[in-house]
């Protein structure tokens, strides 16, 4: 077993041990249309913890096993998100640089090209293209040595990415990076094509590592299960500059018009090198060598250095659709930037316990394996996340944190709950699921104009039937009945 991760499990068994004797729960501080809610969904009101309390307010209106430790899901990203704001600051921006080592004569560079990261979360291809064009227009063409990737910001990471669910196709999946490009994601799109009676697929980004080829024909009927009516075969991913065959067949509803699925294929390192070689050679230019791990050599000239968006920016879009990749990223961004050591998420674990012990938080429970909820381990009270969310609402940096979050019905994962309820847009809400998780915590603003922090969690293997009781809390809380 990885030393990191035997490391987080024992914090999450001595946590248990110290909170055993938390508060117990009692069913009838619960809201009554709540309690029926967890009844309908067989969930008992055990495995459930609420805290709601008025940002301002020295006590909690509700706490209901508040005390109690529970896994969050990715409900835990507020925590990376604070920490995130209130240490590097929200116009923090992560840097990815070109150099040059060797000697350029006229447009041909004899030499390698060094590409230097720091964890850039939005270094989507576009932007990579944006890097190379600035590069193609500062006239070099031809590059006689290799792509030498700079991933040192980061320690290397071992980890397995089927480890978490057993899905290593999936992008949620993948593992964090100093060159991290795109979420290291390709984007298979099918058309239909009625006049071949058959359904094209195209990718984005295309690679010079990757080759998509298809043979699916059209059918009738609506398009449920879709993906499910496809085979797709990848083949010949050995991580060392393999190219990848993407083979498609089966049959396509022509109802669906267009879809798309996203997979992650590749090592980073391949992911990378064929995006970059592509690219590349569509705006002319020659990559003579191969991509290879390295450091900037000294000496090498900085050719261009490209920022990304600000951190407010990115937590924004972390937070909306609960990015998990991103959320590693900022994670162990942490680390790098506090200790000025590579990044490691045990140094950035620490990093988040320093800060909030500065901030008078004391959390013994709290366990944060990756910062991001998609963990089996991370652990957190209702009673902590809901302290965290009135010290998040005094901060400097509260509106940043606050315009992270879904507002209910309006956008993120809360754009399709709640429609046309007395709490629509008045609410901003952090979701959070895994298998046996279901939670939500962040701010309801009521029908009299006061605000209250609001925290559900539930662990238990019906997790996922309860939103109903979660959305009967949020109505509660909005109707003013939360004295």
């Amino acid at each position: 077993m990885h030393l990191g991760h035997c490391f987080f499990k024992a914090i999450a068994l001595a946590t248990a041990l110290v909170l055993a004797p938390a508060v117990a729960a009692r069913a009838d501080s619960l809201p009554a249309t709540v309690a029926a809610a967890l009844r309908a969904a067989d969930v008992p009101t055990e495995d459930a913890a609420v805290l709601v309390q008025q940002v301002d307010a020295r006590r909690p209106v509700l706490a209901h096993n508040a005390g109690k430790a529970m896994n969050p899901a990715s409900v835990m990203k507020l925590v990376t998100t604070l920490a995130a704001l209130e240490l590097l600051g929200p116009t923090f921006a992560w840097k990815t640089e070109l150099y040059a080592a060797g000697q350029r004569r006229g447009d041909v560079l004899e030499g390698d090209l060094v590409l230097r990261g720091s964890g850039d979360p939005k270094l989507t291809v576009e932007n990579l293209w944006l890097m190379l064009r600035a590069l193609r227009a500062r006239g070099l063409r031809d590059i006689r040595g290799d792509l030498v990737l700079d991933r040192s910001y980061f320690e290397p990471i071992t980890q397995d990415e089927a480890s978490f669910d057993n899905e290593p196709l999936k992008p949620y999946n993948v593992l964090p990076d100093a060159l991290l490009v795109n979420f290291k994601a390709y984007s298979f799109t099918f058309v239909p094509d009625p006049q071949r009676a058959a359904a094209r697929v195209t990718v984005e980004p295309r690679s010079s590592l990757l080759a998509v080829t298809s043979a699916i024909a059209l059918a009738d009927g609506p398009c449920n299960d879709w993906l499910a009516r496809l085979k797709a075969e990848f083949n010949g991913n050995a991580g060392t500059g393999a190219v990848v065959q993407a083979r498609f067949s089966g049959r396509y509803p022509a109802s669906c018009g267009e879809k798309s699925w996203n997979v992650a294929l590749q090592s980073h390192r391949d992911y990378l090198l064929g995006v970059f070689r592509q690219l590349w050679e569509e705006m002319g230019g020659k990559l003579r060598g191969s991509a290879r791990d390295g450091t900037v050599p000294p000496g090498a000239n900085l050719l261009l250095t490209i920022k990304s968006p600000a951190l407010a920016e990115v937590v924004r879009d972390m937070n909306k659709f609960s990015n998990n990749v991103i959320a590693r990223q900022i994670f162990l961004t942490l680390s790098a930037e506090i200790t000025k050591q590579p990044a490691r998420a045990e140094r950035s674990f620490r990093v988040v316990q320093d800060w909030l012990a500065r901030q008078g938080l004391d959390f013994p429970e709290l366990v944060l394996e990756n910062g991001s909820g998609l963990s089996r381990i991370e652990r957190i009270s209702a009673a902590s996340m809901g302290r965290l969310l009135r010290v998040a609402y005094a901060s400097p940096v509260m509106p940043e944190f606050v315009a992270s979050m879904p507002v209910v019905a309006l956008d993120g994962t809360m754009k399709r709950r709640m429609n046309h309820r007395p709490v629509a847009g008045r609410a901003h809400i952090k979701t959070g699921s895994l298998a046996d998780v279901s939670a939500l915590a962040g701010y309801v603003l009521d029908s009299a104009g006061r605000r209250f922090a609001v925290v559900f969690i539930v662990n238990h293997p019906n997790a996922g039937a309860t939103r109903s009781a979660q959305d009967a809390l949020l109505g509660w809380v909005y109707s003013g009945r939360a004295r």
